[in-house]
C-alpha cells in the first residue's frame, strides 16, 4: 500500500511539472500570480500567516510544519483578455486595434508535506510563478510592406510567450509550541519565445536597435534554469491572532542565449526578489480574516525595469526593458465555516500598476496592467481526510495609454505614431483535491 501511495505521489508530481511547463499565462500582480494554492486564491491570495495547505514554498515556508501529512493537487483555468489600440497617428496606416488570441490556459499546482518529527516537516511545492503571453495577428497595419504588418511593424503574428515554473523543497521547524521557521530551495525553470519583432532586429528602414541582430525574434523557444531561496517565520500570538513573514531572494537565472539581442544583459531575465508579511485574526472557530502585504522588486532585474526608450542597444547592460516599477500588493481575505463540511471564502487583491505611460509601446507585448482582483472560494469535506476546494477570480479591465515609441522613430509627419492604449481583464476558475494521511 505504501509503495502504491508513493507511486501515485510521484505520478501526480510528474504530471504537474509536465503540464505547467507547457502552459504559460499572463499573470496578475505584474506578472506574478495573485495567489498560490486554490484555497489562498479564494481569499485574494492572502496566505502568509495561514496554515491550510502545502504551498508554503510559494507563500511562507514556516507554515508547512503546522499542516501535517497532506497532499494537494489542483488546476486553475485562467482566461486573460488583452488588447492594444493606436489612435491619432500621423501615418494613418499605423492606426488600429488588435486583440490577443489564445485566451485559455490551464495552470496546475501540486503540494506535498510529510512530518519527519513532531516539530519538523519536509515538503514540496510545485507551482507556476507567473508569466507573460500575447499573440496579435498580422495584416491590420502597414509600415511599408505591401503584404501588411503587425502592430509593431514586423511580419507574421506578434507576441511573446514567457512561463516560469518553481519547484520548492521545503523544511520547516517549530521553535516552540507557538512559533516556527522554514526555508525553501527555489529551483526555477523558465521558457520564452518572441515573434514578429523584425522591426527591432535592425530591419531596413528602422534604426539599428540591437547589438546582436538575429537574436531578437522568431528563434523558437529558449529555456533557462536558476536557483533562489525563500525563508519564513510564523507565530501564533494567541488563539485568535497569527502573524507571518517571508522573503524570497532574486533567482539568478541563466540567460536566454537565443534572445541575447532582445533582453538587457545579453538575454538575462532573472526572477525578482519579493517579500510578504501577513496577519490572521480568528474571532471564533467559524470566522477568519487575513491581511497580506507583498512587495515585488522588479527594479532589481534590468530586462524588466530598464526604460523601453532606446538609450543603448537592445541586449546591452543598459539596453531597453519593459520599464516596470516595483509593485506593492494588498491582499484581503475572509473565511467562514457554514457547516462542519463547508467553508466559504471571499477576498480582494489590489496591486499597483508597474507600467508607465512612457513605456506603453513595448508593453503591447506584456500588458500586465490589471490592479483589482475580486475572489470567491469554498472547501467541502468529502470525508475526515479528504476535501475539495474551488476558487474564482475576476480582475476588471484596466488600461494604460501614452505616446507611441514610433513618434520618435519617424520625425515626419508630426505625431507619426499617435497615442497607444493597452488593456487587460482576467477571469480564473480553479479546483483542487486534498488528502490528509
Amino acid at each position: 500500500m505504501t509503495q502504491k501511495k508513493n507511486q501515485l505521489r510521484l505520478t501526480l508530481l510528474a504530471a504537474a511539472i509536465a503540464i505547467i511547463s507547457q502552459h504559460p499565462a499572463s499573470a496578475t500582480n505584474g506578472y506574478f500570480s495573485h495567489g498560490y494554492g486554490i484555497i489562498a486564491k479564494g481569499m485574494g491570495g492572502a496566505a502568509t500567516a495561514m496554515t491550510q495547505d502545502t504551498f508554503g514554498g510559494a507563500n511562507n515556508p514556516a507554515s508547512m510544519v503546522w499542516v501535517g501529512n497532506r497532499a494537494d493537487v489542483g488546476v486553475d483555468w485562467f482566461r486573460p483578455s488583452r488588447d492594444a489600440q493606436r489612435d491619432g497617428a500621423g501615418i494613418p496606416t499605423l492606426n488600429g486595434r488588435s486583440e490577443s488570441g489564445r485566451t485559455n490556459f490551464l495552470i496546475p499546482e501540486f503540494g506535498y508535506n510529510q512530518m519527519i518529527a513532531n516539530d519538523m516537516s519536509f515538503g514540496l511545492s510545485v507551482y507556476g510563478n507567473g508569466g507573460l503571453n500575447s499573440s496579435y495577428a498580422q495584416g491590420k497595419y502597414n509600415c511599408g510592406s505591401p503584404s501588411g504588418n503587425n502592430m509593431l511593424c514586423g511580419s507574421g503574428s506578434l507576441g511573446v510567450d514567457m512561463m516560469q515554473l518553481i519547484v520548492a523543497p521545503t523544511f520547516s521547524k517549530k521553535i516552540n509550541a507557538n512559533h516556527s521557521i522554514g526555508v525553501s530551495l527555489l529551483v526555477g525553470y523558465q521558457r520564452f519565445k518572441s515573434d514578429g519583432l523584425q522591426a527591432f532586429n535592425n530591419s531596413p528602414g528602422f534604426p539599428p536597435f540591437t547589438g546582436s541582430p538575429g537574436f531578437v525574434t522568431n528563434n523558437g523557444y529558449d529555456s533557462s534554469t536558476g536557483l533562489g531561496v525563500r525563508v519564513g517565520y510564523l507565530g501564533k500570538i494567541n488563539d485568535s491572532i497569527s502573524v507571518g513573514a517571508a522573503y524570497a531572494s532574486k533567482m539568478d537565472m541563466k540567460a536566454f542565449s537565443k534572445y541575447k539581442g532582445l533582453f538587457a544583459e545579453a538575454g538575462d531575465f532573472d526572477i525578482p526578489e519579493n517579500y510578504n508579511i501577513g496577519l490572521v485574526i480568528t474571532p471564533d472557530k467559524y470566522l477568519s480574516f487575513a491581511l497580506d502585504y507583498q512587495r515585488i522588486s522588479y527594479s532589481g532585474v534590468k530586462s524588466i525595469n530598464n526604460s523601453s526608450m532606446p538609450m543603448a542597444p537592445m541586449g546591452a547592460a543598459n539596453g531597453p526593458g519593459f520599464g516596470w516599477k516595483d509593485v506593492d500588493v494588498i491582499k484581503l481575505g475572509a473565511a467562514y465555516k457554514l457547516t462542519e463540511q463547508l467553508q466559504v471564502r471571499a477576498g480582494y487583491n489590489h496591486g499597483s500598476n508597474p507600467i508607465n505611460a512612457a513605456d506603453v509601446t513595448f508593453n503591447i507585448l506584456a500588458p500586465g496592467v490589471v490592479q483589482s482582483h475580486y475572489t470567491l472560494g469554498a472547501t467541502y469535506a468529502l470525508s475526515k481526510n479528504s476535501e475539495i476546494s474551488a476558487s474564482y477570480m475576476h480582475a476588471p479591465r484596466q488600461t494604460v495609454n501614452g505616446s507611441s515609441l514610433f513618434n520618435g522613430l519617424f520625425p515626419a509627419p508630426p505625431n507619426a505614431g499617435g497615442t497607444e492604449t493597452i488593456g487587460m481583464s482576467q477571469n480564473s476558475l480553479g479546483i483542487a483535491w486534498s488528502t490528509k494521511f
